[in-house]
């Protein structure tokens, strides 16, 4: 049986991957399924550098805007819904573009990971979370560094999230959840399949990543924030525990003064990228793309070059990637 094409494009935020995701659709015939842990919030807009329906060119975008805040979202709601949105743009005759940062979603996606012995019985769920919020998360991070500490050096110690999820399956089968995923990293992916990571000089990025959260400022953040305060949305809800978001709610509640909340938020989001740029690195079958002193379009014509040169999509849309790498612009 023929294995499906599927398109990946990643890289660290703030790297440019939204308009490029953007090109490439419209250059292929591509639907966009989005790899992000944040923007799949109603609500969220600016803090997690949404596209808003208005920027997306008419291009159909998949795992945006489809739950609230208040819901919960895991790796096993994604990899359920992107299979979901996947099948779909395949059923109308066209190429799944899978992009956003979270790296960790990717692979799951692209390897077909198993996660179905971490999805029935959720209490041992609860009581991780019930510790957490009771004695803070560094008390599970010491846990986890004793029982898997390989995945304690991969998670960061106030992710909370993974953190559990961590635990959780340790205590579920007595096997360490890092062993299972390096298994499971060893199956053959089900696509046939372009992983495309956009990379940049650091500097470069980092002055990009500062001016994006000065740009998020000016939008009006703060004003996000307050309108989801008043939802009743929390510091202990997952959503609100994104990058941007959790500052703010420090500087509304008086924690932090904004100026310090905004040096967090650019602190940390300089540190967020250094592990994705971490994370891809130790990814298998990944083509890195350098974007410095690279135009959009020269990105596009390198990642369709690739494309056609690994033979991904079919015979047929073949001759539309030769229009766009001699010269023709009108997908473009």
């Amino acid at each position: 049986m023929e294995k499906e094409p599927l398109l990946i494009l990643t890289g660290p935020t703030a790297v440019g991957k939204t308009e490029l995701s953007l090109r490439l659709a419209q250059a292929v015939n591509g639907e966009i399924v989005s790899a992000d842990s944040m923007q799949v919030y109603c609500h969220m807009d600016i803090g997690s550098a949404k596209i808003m329906p208005g920027e997306r060119r008419g291009i159909p975008h998949y795992l945006i805007d489809v739950l609230n805040p208040w819901e919960e979202f895991n790796i096993v709601s994604f990899q359920r819904l992107a299979r979901e949105a996947c099948d779909r743009i395949r059923e109308r005759g066209h190429i799944p573009i899978v992009t956003g940062g979270t790296g960790f979603y990717i692979q799951a996606l692209l390897y077909d990971i198993d996660f179905t012995e971490n999805d029935e019985d959720k209490s041992v769920r609860a009581a991780l979370e019930e510790t957490a919020a009771r004695e803070g998360g560094g008390v599970l991070y010491e846990r986890l560094c004793q029982v898997d500490p390989a995945s304690a050096r991969t998670i960061h110690a106030n992710n909370t999230k993974r953190i559990i999820r961590a635990l959780e399956y340790y205590e579920k089968t007595g096997t360490p959840i890092s062993s299972h995923n390096e298994e499971q990293r060893k199956k053959e992916s089900p696509y046939r399949f372009l992983y495309a990571v956009l990379t940049r000089d650091r500097e470069e990025l980092y002055g990009r990543i500062d001016r994006r959260v000065d740009g998020m400022m000016e939008a009006g953040l703060v004003e996000e924030v307050k309108t989801l305060k008043a939802m009743g949305c929390t510091r202990q809800m997952v959503a609100m525990q994104g990058l941007g978001y959790k500052e703010i709610l420090d500087y509304l509640d008086g924690i932090l003064t904004l100026e310090e909340a905004v040096y967090r938020i650019k602190r940390d989001t300089r540190h967020f990228a250094k592990r994705q740029m971490t994370w891809f690195r130790r990814e298998r079958e990944v083509d890195f793309i350098s974007m410095d002193g690279c135009t959009q379009e020269e990105a596009l014509t390198k990642l369709l070059t690739l494309i056609r040169e690994r033979g991904i999509l079919p015979a047929d849309s073949l001759s539309g990637l030769r229009d766009t790498l001699t010269g023709r612009k009108d997908n473009i």
